[in-house]
């Protein structure tokens, strides 16, 4: 009688459902989470895995945010490269000095390092297939970790890059001699501090919101 009853249970078992394991998450796991793949939980990713037509449209997504990330990495790379490796073509915004210098060669390292975690990612996920990423997925632990890091690093590397490149260009900017080097420099920070700030309030305000909706 035992026997059939765990059998049944076992049959009806609906697959969708999220395992007890992946559902007690740190605070530290559910901020990765959100940010890689928008919700600080994993149920919709876990229903994703379940039929191979979403999980090919998790992976598509997944795989155009990665090859943005290399796009935008290429860029800073090739930027910070210029701005390392020559002098400044006008005398009034000089990004020679020491500390512009170390910020821009920063953004250059940042960049090479975010080309590759992008470039590994990316392989790792087309040649990844759905049993394979539940069955990582189903320890929970490290596992769920090592696996939102690997979506999120690169993210993180490209980010760092481009603050220490404008950070290397509002400190020449504010060093100039020029009063109006100086207005335009203080304006465009001003203006990245509000986007900045906004984008900021709008990810809290949809954290918040994701996280006291009823599964």
């Amino acid at each position: 009688m035992a026997s059939f009853y765990s059998t049944e249970l076992y049959v009806t078992a609906d697959p969708r459902t999220l395992p007890e394991t992946l559902r007690r998450m740190s605070l530290l796991t559910r901020v990765l989470c959100f940010l890689a793949l928008g919700r600080p939980d994993l149920e919709d990713h876990w229903k994703s895995l379940q039929s191979e037509q979403a999980f090919e449209t998790v992976r598509s997504r997944l795989c155009s945010i990665l090859d943005s990330t290399i796009t935008t990495a290429g860029v800073l790379l090739a930027v910070s490269g210029v701005f390392v490796t020559t002098g400044s073509p006008v005398p009034y915004f000089d990004y020679t000095s020491l500390a512009p210098h170390c910020l821009f060669f920063m953004s250059l390292m940042l960049a090479m390092i975010a080309m590759l975690t992008s470039g590994s990612s990316m392989i790792r996920w087309l040649h990844s297939d759905r049993h394979w990423t539940r069955e990582q997925l189903k320890p929970g632990g490290y596992f769920v970790l090592s696996y939102l890091l690997s979506i999120v690093t690169p993210m993180f590397f490209v980010a760092w890059s481009l603050h220490c490149f404008i950070f290397a260009m509002v400190i020449a900017g504010f060093c100039s001699q020029s009063t109006i080097c100086r207005v335009v420099t203080a304006l465009l920070l001003i203006l990245y501090v509000v986007n900045i700030g906004t984008m900021l309030i709008q990810s809290m305000w949809k954290y918040a919101t994701a996280s006291s909706s009823p599964d």
